[in-house]
């Protein structure tokens, strides 16, 4: 192939971007030295990309997978993040308890010391209404 042009594989992509993004990538993969899948006739390395993608040498769905593993920060194996995510829900619910257990003891504690302050203060109306009773009296 003599000449290739982005519309001999814009059929391939539903965009002109994810076909840049997808090539430009598969360009730095053969600069650093993956092996090409189409002959290299003295091409630069975003023209062979252009080639393999126009030629269908690598399914589309490769290089997609290829693409989207070069751009993830994080890689996590279902198992491993399954059991994370279930130690992290375990922790949770226990922290949640304690929280919890700690906030019914407070709240008796209040309503405790809250019942006794009502009982003081009654007690202490009702010596100062004898009081003014016993003064009515004495008049």
């Amino acid at each position: 192939m003599a000449r290739i042009t982005v519309e001999d594989c814009i059929d391939k992509f539903p965009s002109r971007f994810e076909l840049v993004l997808i090539a430009s990538n598969r360009a730095r993969k053969l600069y650093s030295g993956e092996n090409s899948t189409v002959d290299i006739d003295n091409d630069k390395n975003t023209v062979i990309a252009l080639r393999e993608i126009a030629e269908e040498t690598l399914t589309i769905e490769k290089l997609k997978n290829d693409l989207i593993e070069e751009y993830q920060t994080n890689t996590f194996s279902e198992d491993e993040e399954i059991n994370e995510i279930e130690d992290n829900i375990d922790e949770i619910e226990e922290k949640t308890t304690e929280i919890n257990s700690t906030e019914t003891q407070e709240n008796n504690i209040v309503t405790n010391n809250s019942s006794g302050d009502t009982s003081i203060e009654t007690a202490q109306d009702n010596l100062e209404n004898s009081s003014d009773d016993e003064k009515v009296q004495d008049i």
